[in-house]
């Protein structure tokens, strides 16, 4: 019997409700990497995090599983080799988070993320402000 690859991918919040993955946006495509080795992923976290994301956490879950996800939520999926060299610009992406990043913190929505703007979003419920208002409240 062949086991199932084993990929590595970047979470946010992993292990709560709000869990999301990382995604790089491609045109009008949300693109998911899946690392070979952990030291890639786990670098390319690194410098997610230099750029002000939260930090992700570095998950290892089948390939399988995590192209079955892309497929039924309309994303694409790319797996980065041990040793990838990039050939063009996109490629480059696979080794470099782009410079601008989209402001999205809440996974759940089902929607897809809007670029961040000068614009505040606002799409979000009486009931979610004041739920975020109380969690902020209990951090004083």
């Amino acid at each position: 019997m062949i086991s199932a690859m084993r990929v590595f991918v970047l979470l946010f919040n992993a292990g709560t409700d709000n869990e999301g993955i990382h995604t790089i946006r491609m045109g009008d495509r949300n693109l998911v990497l899946m690392f070979e080795e952990a030291d890639d992923a786990t670098r390319y976290a690194m410098l997610l995090e230099a750029q002000d994301f939260p930090v992700p956490t570095v998950e290892a879950i089948d390939r399988e599983e995590i192209e079955e996800f892309c497929q039924s939520v309309g994303y694409d999926c790319k797996f980065v080799p041990t040793g990838f060299v990039p050939q063009t610009e996109a490629d480059r992406l696979l080794l470099a988070p782009p410079e601008n990043n989209l402001d999205t913190t809440n996974w759940q929505d089902g929607k897809e993320p809007e670029p961040a703007a000068g614009e505040p979003d606002r799409t979000m419920s009486d009931a979610e402000l004041e739920r975020i208002r109380r969690k902020l409240e209990g951090l004083l």
